[in-house]
């Protein structure tokens, strides 16, 4: 499990297959094998705090292996209802006031930082800087998100660099980050349990090696517009936090095969504890949405003017009782002013929807600005005694420390009103989302809501890289579908880049505790087969197989919920077929399979899809064929 060697000190998984060496000399330095290849080489790590570097005379005071070995289910089951969770640990006590803890897993490993620093006479300490160097052995291609800077909301399309062509002067990146070997291996990098620090940044260097940044600690800020706080002074330390403490995990899914992505729930393993005693008022579920497609219901049964009024609300919430949705999000524009979240717009009359909502069985989570938020924290109790289950809050834009506070703060006020939270214009999730499952999702990423912006070549990275860490809020459902050369669309007649296939193939592969259905209630009832399909989806998984996956190219899962099966795949602009292996079916039993495919004139008119029927079992091999900018959807029930 551990042992000394010429190197230093060995950790090595369950299977053997995952092997950590660390040894100090004038740093503290890690390399990372899988199945005896060096992945990354002589890596370093640091924490430096205020008249302390970590990075000088360091000595392994003691040394402690343990193994973890349990079963457990997480609140909000995003691919499967019971993990188990298997490693070997390592935690090395250090000369200088902290600590490092390791874990080896099958598909991975883990550090971080223990620290039991000397503080002032608060007890705090400040952090100067942290040490992050990633040595990549070869020319790996790195997959990431770039920043311009640390006002970051996670929304930009994909890079894909040679690491060597990363340099100091380019852009930052986001995490997480997918990093591509070349010789078979792929490795996604990000961080959990980050509480009361900045989150991490990276950055080329000039040796072929990728570094850590932070934001700073803001000491002064400005008001921009109504929804922005743009720091315009900053302190020379990235935090100032408790003395002893736990620092946030940072972690390396190691994939040999890109079905172990997909299938990987190691972040889940990683992120801390649930702090709530009661989490049985937890509803995860689908949600009507109408920004997107701007208010706008038409045709038979609208004969009222339609808008952001309380005509057209009634009309979101009798689409979700009869489809089975049980929630609608209504977005900027139902307060009077973004200012006061007490006072509704008398157009919308809020009180009267909460009512009739109840009534259709179907509650409201509303929109505001984060720092509407901030300057009303009582609005959670409020909002709790008018009814309302949950808010959207928008335009955070930060990442510095403070920041990281405020996304703790509302969670935990919200939650002591039992009120959901959907981050937006937010960061990736961080294992917030564990520590307070009121947390449903966040955005963080480049989704529908950049219309043309959202595209197909870059939205097929997403199961391999974003969606893994964390729910994700992209909004999928769009009912009027096209391919990039014939695109057309903008609000009220807002449309997607991809066919209608793929858009029924996301509600499966995507996830998130509030996933919507961001189209128009017309268009669904006009496509009713479709609706039908999306809104049997559920947003919560007892098991998730992946089927097909090449990281860029392909990704098609299946997934459990009780004895039914849901199959979802997309692709990127290339036309593809393969064949569809159903061996996860139980040996012995009939089912009846309904898929949603690419119709055969697809490839330019992207709202072609073919419905069909089909008696398969275990040992079934189905024929698929996909559209460039394609998907395939089934649904699976026993005979």
């Amino acid at each position: 499990m551990v042992k000394s060697t010429i190197y230093g000190v060995e950790l090595k998984s369950p299977n053997g297959t995952v092997r950590i060496e660390i040894n100090l000399s004038d740093k503290i330095y890690y390399s990372i094998y899988r199945d005896s290849i060096p992945i990354l080489t002589r890596c370093s790590l640091g924490i430096n705090a205020e008249h302390l570097s970590s990075a000088e005379n360091i000595k392994i005071q003691r040394s402690k292996f343990s193994k973890i070995s349990r079963e457990f289910s997480p609140i909000i089951p995003m691919k499967f209802s019971k993990i188990n969770d298997l490693c070997n640990t390592l935690t090395l006590n250090l000369s200088k006031g902290y600590a490092i803890e390791f874990r080896a897993y099958n598909d991975g490993v883990a550090y971080r930082f223990i620290a039991n620093f000397k503080g002032d006479k608060n007890g705090k300490v400040k952090i100067m800087d942290e040490e992050l160097m990633l040595n990549l052995p070869d020319d790996y291609l790195l997959h990431v998100q770039p920043a311009k800077d640390f006002t970051s909301n996670y929304e930009t399309n994909y890079i894909h660099i040679d690491a060597k062509k990363w340099k100091v002067h380019n852009q930052m990146a986001t995490l997480p980050a997918l990093i591509d070997t070349k010789k078979g291996f792929k490795i996604l990098f990000a961080e959990t349990d980050l509480t009361d620090y900045p989150c991490l940044f990276l950055k080329g260097n000039s040796v072929n090696g990728i570094e850590a940044v932070f934001s700073k600690v803001a000491l002064e800020d400005k008001q921009e517009e109504d929804r922005f706080m743009r720091i315009t002074k900053e302190a020379d330390y990235i935090a100032e936090t408790n003395a002893k403490r736990t620092y946030p995990w940072r972690y390396f899914i190691i994939s040999k095969d890109d079905r172990e992505l997909l299938e990987s729930t190691l972040p889940v393993k990683l992120a801390p504890a649930s702090q709530l005693k009661n989490t049985d008022w937890i509803k995860p579920g689908q949600v009507s949405w109408e920004w997107w497609n701007a208010a706008s219901p038409y045709g038979e049964g609208v004969n009222f003017v339609s808008g952001f009024n309380l005509e057209t609300y009634k009309y979101y919430i009798d689409f979700a009782s009869k489809s089975g949705i049980p929630y609608i999000i209504m977005d900027e524009g139902w307060a009077a002013t973004v200012y006061n979240p007490y006072i509704p717009n008398r157009k919308v009359d809020l009180h009267e929807l909460i009512r009739y909502g109840k009534e259709k069985k179907v509650d409201i989570i509303l929109w505001l600005t984060w720092l509407t938020v901030e300057k009303n924290m009582d609005l959670f109790k409020r909002f709790a005694e008018w009814g309302i289950k949950g808010v959207k809050i928008d335009f955070m834009d930060r990442n510095d420390q403070w920041m990281v506070n405020y996304y703790e703060r509302v969670a935990s006020e919200a939650a002591k009103y039992n009120i959901l939270v959907d981050f937006h214009g937010s960061f990736s999730p961080k294992g917030l989302e564990q520590k307070y499952p009121n947390v449903i999702s966040y955005e963080g990423v480049r989704g529908m809501e950049q219309m043309e912006g959202c595209q197909p070549d870059n939205t097929i990275y997403l199961p391999f890289i974003r969606n893994i860490v964390g729910p994700m809020d992209f909004t999928p459902g769009a009912m009027i579908n096209m391919q990039p050369e014939f695109y057309g669309g903008r609000r009220p007649n807002s449309a997607s880049v991809g066919t209608r296939a793929y858009q029924l193939a996301l509600f499966v592969l995507f996830e998130s505790g509030v996933q919507m259905l961001c189209d128009n209630p017309t268009l669904y009832y006009k496509n009713q087969e479709c609706t039908d399909f999306i809104t049997q989806v559920p947003v919560t998984w007892d098991e998730t197989k992946a089927v097909k996956a090449e990281v860029g190219e392909l990704a098609v899962v299946a997934k459990r919920k009780g004895k039914k099966w849901f199959i979802g795949g997309i692709t990127n602009g290339r036309q593809r077929n393969f064949i569809l292996d159903l061996d996860f079916l139980i040996k012995g039993k009939s089912y009846k399979m309904t898929s949603y495919a690419d119709g055969i004139n697809a490839n330019r008119q992207a709202m072609d899809y073919k419905k069909s029927d089909q008696n398969v079992n275990s040992g079934s091999a189905v024929p698929v064929q996909m559209s460039r900018n394609g998907g395939f959807a089934a649904v699976i029930t026993e005979m």
